[in-house]
């Protein structure tokens, strides 16, 4: 039988199978040996037992995974931004959408409290480098049935810094969302596992990974892209990167750099240059036996 991890905790994967409560089970001894651990969001292929517990029996193939935090196959990466107070810095909405398109998701780039100011043309700047984006305002209930239309059917996730709004959205999609994870965390209490607890939810038709991990700008606490990668992440630079004149161009400040030319003649946004580059400049400094252990 095959199923979806969307919970795990204290050593228990609960898997949906379709057919009723999500099945509680833990490992097989053999993903130990295969040093395989299962994730929430892992789709695998279990074993249930009389007592109506089950075990993993196989991991199957992920088209993506986190390590922090621990959470694999996701769709969507949701990310929630504001022009009102808080107003997000354009620098964290690219370093977000670069690491989904590092990690094989879609972007989906969320302007909130449209109702008190409208973000028309950092939307269109988004547009134009070929993200799809949308303004809703959780207050109004403004944009909302295209959220839930973009979530149906996918696993996201939602990030973005303190104060955007992305409780209040996630309640405006699904009533009681924050009720219900509240009530898990208490369950949980204040302890080592709340921190490590992640777990999918059903809403608006699709699942979302509710874990501290997703909940905000932690620069610190994400992988980091190697360089050598970054480029590609930044999906407008593409038909560019094959132009340049010297092979293995960082587009910084090279001469003869296809992509700082197209900068140059206004297809590509000067805030997008400038956020690669500041991401290049961090990514230089990281220490080859970091690189190699994010991997």
């Amino acid at each position: 039988m095959t199923g979806q991890i969307v919970k795990a905790l204290s050593g228990f994967y609960y898997v949906d199978t379709g057919a009723g409560e999500p099945v509680p089970c833990r490992g097989r001894g053999k993903l130990r040996h295969q040093r395989a651990t299962p994730l929430v969001g892992d789709r695998v292929e279990i074993t249930c037992l009389e007592d109506g517990t089950g075990m993993v029996d196989a991991i199957l193939p992920r088209k993506n995974q986190f390590s922090r935090p621990a959470v694999a196959n996701i769709d969507q990466l949701v990310i929630v931004c504001s022009g009102a107070i808080p107003v997000t810095d354009p620098f964290l909405i690219d370093r977000m959408a670069a690491m989904a398109e590092w990690k094989g998701c879609e972007p989906l780039i969320v302007f909130n409290k449209c109702d008190l100011v409208r973000m028309d043309a950092l939307a269109e700047l988004y547009r134009a480098a070929g993200f799809a984006t949308l303004q809703v305002s959780a207050e109004t209930g403004e944009g909302m049935d295209a959220l839930a239309a973009a979530i149906a059917g996918k696993v996201s996730a939602f990030t973005g810094n303190s104060g955007v709004g992305k409780s209040s959205i996630l309640n405006a999609l699904q009533p009681g969302f924050s009720l219900r994870v509240g009530e898990v965390s208490e369950k949980l209490g204040r302890g080592r596992h709340t921190t490590r607890h992640v777990e999918l939810f059903p809403v608006a038709g699709g699942l979302v990974a509710d874990t501290p991990g997703f909940s905000s700008f932690d620069m610190e606490q994400m992988e980091a892209i190697p360089k050598e990668e970054l480029a590609v992440t930044f999906r407008e630079f593409t038909p560019y990167l094959d132009q340049c004149r010297f092979q293995g161009c960082a587009h910084v400040k090279e001469r003869g750099c296809a992509v700082r030319e197209a900068l140059a003649e206004g297809r590509i946004a000067p805030s997008r240059h400038e956020s690669y580059v500041r991401l290049y400049e961090q990514a230089k400094e990281i220490p080859d036996w970091e690189r190699i252990k994010s991997k």
